[in-house]
Order: C-alpha cells, then sequence, then structure tokens
C-alpha cells in the first residue's frame, strides 16, 4: 500500500492481502481510479448520512466493497444487493450484521425494492462499478424503478463512454492474462442529464462529474479533460441523482 494513498481502507487491505492472487499479472498496475471513485462515492454520501440518521443504504453489486465499514455512522441501514456467489464470498471476509444485511440476488432482481425498510427516512442507492456492464433497457428500467419506488432517493453510480465499451465488447485485453468482460452501456458525458430525464419525469436533479486527480497520468490529465468541453466525453464519469419527494 503506498504512503501517499488518497484513500485509508483497512478493511479493503485486510481482503486484499488474504487472497492469494497476482492482481498485477491479471490487472496491470494500479492506477488509482477505483480508489477515487470510493472517494467521491463517500464525500457524497457522508453528508447525506448526517441529513439522514436511520436511513437506508442499498449497496447494488455490493462485492467485497467496504464502504458500510468505512462510513457507517452507528445508525445507517446497509442492505448489500449481489448475485449469491458473490454474497457467498462476501460473507467469509464482511459477515453480515443487524445493519447490513446482505441479500443474494442479482440488482435487476426488483424484488429487493420490498426488502427496503422505513423508506420514509431516506434512500440513497450505490452502484459502483456496475451500470456498464448491463444493457441499456435494463439500465433504464432499473433507474426509473428506483426513482419512482422512493421518494426523494438519491442514486449514485459511473459511467463508461462508447469508445470503451465498444473496445469491451470486441475483447480488451489490459494484459495478456485477462479480458474485460463485455460492458454493453456506454454514455458520453455531455448525453447523461438529457438522457436520464428522457427516461423518468420523477428525476428533480442531475449531477456529473469526472472521477477527479489521482496519482501518476491521472494527476496531470484528469483536470485537463475536466476544463476542456472538447474533452469531457472521453473519460468516465460519477452520476447523482435526485428524485422528487
Amino acid at each position: 500500500m503506498r504512503s501517499d494513498a488518497i484513500l485509508r481502507d483497512p478493511d479493503c487491505e485486510r481482503i486484499y492481502q488474504s487472497i492469494d492472487f497476482d492482481y498485477a499479472k491479471a490487472f496491470g498496475k494500479p492506477d488509482g481510479t477505483h480508489a477515487v471513485r470510493s472517494v467521491r462515492f463517500d464525500e457524497v454520501l457522508r453528508p447525506w448520512l448526517a441529513a439522514h440518521p436511520g436511513g437506508t443504504v442499498v449497496e447494488l453489486a455490493a462485492g467485497l466493497e467496504t464502504q458500510f465499514q468505512r462510513c457507517d455512522d452507528g445508525t445507517v441501514r446497509w442492505l448489500c444487493v449481489d448475485v449469491p456467489e458473490a454474497i457467498e464470498i462476501r460473507e467469509r471476509f464482511l459477515p453480515a450484521s443487524e445493519r447490513c444485511r446482505h441479500l443474494p440476488v442479482s440488482a435487476l432482481d426488483l424484488s429487493w425494492l420490498d426488502r427496503v425498510e422505513q423508506p420514509e427516512r431516506g434512500v440513497f442507492v450505490s452502484a459502483q462499478g456496475l451500470f456498464m456492464y448491463f444493457e441499456p433497457d435494463d439500465v433504464r428500467r432499473l433507474c426509473v424503478a428506483i426513482v419512482e419506488r422512493f421518494p426523494g432517493v438519491e442514486l449514485m453510480f459511473d459511467t463508461i463512454p462508447p469508445w470503451f465499451s465498444r473496445k469491451t465488447m470486441k475483447g480488451f485485453q489490459p494484459t495478456p492474462a485477462y479480458t474485460t468482460p463485455p460492458m454493453p452501456w456506454g454514455v458520453k458525458r455531455s448525453r447523461i442529464e438529457g438522457l436520464l430525464r428522457q427516461w423518468s419525469p420523477k428525476i428533480a436533479e442531475v449531477r456529473v462529474a469526472s472521477y477527479g486527480p489521482s496519482h501518476g497520468v491521472l494527476a496531470v490529465s484528469a483536470p485537463i479533460f475536466d476544463r476542456l468541453p472538447v474533452l469531457r466525453d472521453i473519460p468516465p464519469s460519477i452520476v447523482w441523482v435526485r428524485a422528487q419527494g
């Protein structure tokens, strides 16, 4: 773990070190983007938790994500949603608790909406590194279901641009040992807000931002892409949505 890390996450480090796997061989040298994304999501979530004591956070495709461990305020109710095989692995490292429940279903199985307890206290839905793996119609159906089910819900997710989506659909190999799964949903940053508002009149507010700088090349390139409109559609984006109350 680097000394100048932008994110300190003891549980993540514990899990990383306990799994016998050559990450660099499979995925290449880490570039900091996942840490930056986690920081951005935490920065939005923490004020929401302060404003909604006892509210519910739904984490779609939870996997081995440790956001609950980083952000738990002692009152939040957390629902980790993921496919059964992913929840089984999660249980080995991050067991469920009274306020952090595990639900072994796909995010596209909308029965998880019925498992949100006391939604009147507030609902925040987090989907890190997920929507790009779905077909566009599935993303639309899921987003509409969320914003039309819970008044005032906040939804946060990240997107990839169309050029990268096309690359994965052709079998992108970041290293000789790994081929990325297909990512059918790519969207330009400039189109995100308009697209979401077309999907549902219940959407009250949309904010779209870049990941922001990290280490190495990202420390230089990210601010440039963010400042120049002609370049903003090239990198991935982070999206925050608030539904009407």
